[in-house]
């Protein structure tokens, strides 16, 4: 989301005439586009104002004493996104950092005005107004070419699970029309991408109802047979009318909510050869006092009876998912439990982290931070010890199989002579390079695994 959202603003200051430049040091304005969800992310951004201002400090100060040195100008320094919204006093108050403005996720439409305010008036300048309307429907992010496109088909959350920051820093859940995620990717499609990737907070809970305002005279016609009876375009909805955009081979989506899968969906996506059959399916703890108290609507054993029906309608799906270690007071029993179900679900892979409190959700104002982080460590690093055995073994299974695989790259991080891509189910291939093209799919067939990619040959 942070990605697409700084495609966002691209587009915003490109069109107010600001230009972007590849090089820092050439810079009149840094912006930063921050995260809220944990911890780590807010001290990247404090390390990273700090190093800003000292380098362009230093910078100066050379200046004065080599004859050669190039004068690094003054610069403005922007805070954008979750963390904007949820730490602007501290950002403003704090005299270690000069932030000049900030910019919430609905406000990125006033970066021109608060960028101008900054710089003539030399006051700090800020817009973190969470907006009930605002999806950027009418603007085009400006991205770079690739093979896949995030698009983002609803802004907010409804869900307000009490370890989230989300509902707070993004404001309350609202859709884009139909209409106008499909002419997006009809763009998309023009502009040689081959895969979109549907983005929202909890995705899956999409609805645009057709009561609202739409954008062509018969937007119905998209769904519904002549004469069935009016409502609104729901998540499987959506998937099924992006899918007859021509050129788009692959859609996938994120992030989902266990709570918002009912059949129907299941059944699109098994259905559709267009929908990748990866689901991201979030688990975050495995007991249920620990997802009560997380408000994650929904048990141990309700979300074991949803990976059943899963695995039952779409067979050969990959599921993902993420996890939390260390909640407010999760004792090592509790954690046996997140362990079963690993085990008994099989995930092919997993995101994992320890508990980090935020400021301002539920938990922090009600549940203590009381799990020693010493006991966190313990557990992280024993569940991915798990999972990685776990991954191995579901990529091994692979082996001798021939997956069809969307080329993204034509070197991988570790060799010139390797292509990279990803097959339906979301696994990262690797194979030797040949004539082929990033965008094209291939089969490839695979002759080895380890635990985090599998590795091929053109078959």
């Amino acid at each position: 989301m942070n990605e697409y959202d700084t495609q966002l603003v691209k587009a915003i200051l490109t069109k107010a005439n600001y230009t972007f430049v590849p090089n820092e040091d050439e810079s009149d304005i840094i912006l930063l586009n921050t995260c809220a969800i944990r911890e780590n992310a807010h001290n990247k951004v404090y390390g990273r104002v700090h190093s800003i201002l000292h380098t362009r400090h230093k910078s100066q100060d050379t200046s004065h004493k080599t004859q050669n040195a190039i004068i690094k100008r003054p610069v403005l320094i922007g805070i954008l996104g979750c963390m904007a919204t949820n730490l602007r006093k501290e950002l403003f108050e704090n005299k270690n950092l000069k932030i000049d403005f900030i910019a919430g996720p609905d406000s990125y439409k006033r970066l021109p005005e608060l960028i101008s305010q900054a710089s003539e008036t030399g006051e700090k300048t800020f817009d973190l107004t969470l907006s009930e309307f605002e999806t950027y429907s009418d603007v085009y992010p400006t991205r770079e070419k690739g093979v896949n496109a995030w698009i983002a088909v609803m802004r907010g959350c409804n869900n307000f699970c009490t370890f989230c920051v989300v509902p707070y820093t993004r404001g309350r859940e609202r859709s884009r029309s139909p209409e106008n995620v499909v002419e997006e990717v009809k763009k998309l499609a023009q502009e040689g991408f081959r895969q979109v990737t549907l983005l929202g907070q909890n995705v899956n809970s999409y609805y645009y109802p057709f009561s609202k305002k739409m954008d062509n005279s018969n937007p119905r016609s998209l769904f519904f047979p002549e004469g069935e009876k009016e409502r609104g375009a729901d998540f499987a909805d959506l998937l099924e009318t992006v899918s007859r955009v021509e050129a788009i081979e692959r859609i996938r989506f994120t992030s989902p909510h266990p709570k918002d899968f009912p059949e129907k969906l299941l059944r699109t996506i098994a259905s559709n050869p267009k929908i990748c059959k990866h689901i991201h399916l979030p688990l975050q703890a495995g007991n249920n006092r620990i997802l009560n108290l997380m408000d994650r609507t929904y048990t141990q054993e309700e979300f074991l009876k949803l990976v059943e029906k899963i695995r039952k309608l779409i067979p050969r799906v990959t599921l993902s998912t993420d996890i939390i270690v260390g909640f407010s007071s999760e004792t090592d029993e509790e954690f046996e439990n997140t362990i079963k179900v690993i085990h008994e679900v099989q995930f092919d892979s997993a995101f994992i982290f320890k508990y980090s409190e935020r400021k301002n959700t539920i938990a922090s104002k009600k549940y203590p931070d009381d799990v020693p982080d010493e006991k966190k460590t313990e557990r992280i690093v024993k569940l991915n010890e798990i999972q990685k055995e776990i991954s191995l073994k579901k990529n091994r299974a692979h082996i001798g199989q021939t997956l069809d695989v969307l080329i993204e790259e034509k070197e991988t991080p570790k060799s010139k002579n390797q292509f990279q891509g990803r097959s339906d189910g979301n696994k990262i291939v690797v194979f030797p390079s040949g004539p082929y093209q990033r965008g094209e799919t291939i089969p490839v067939k695979i002759i080895d695994a380890a635990t985090n990619c599998l590795k091929g040959i053109i078959s």
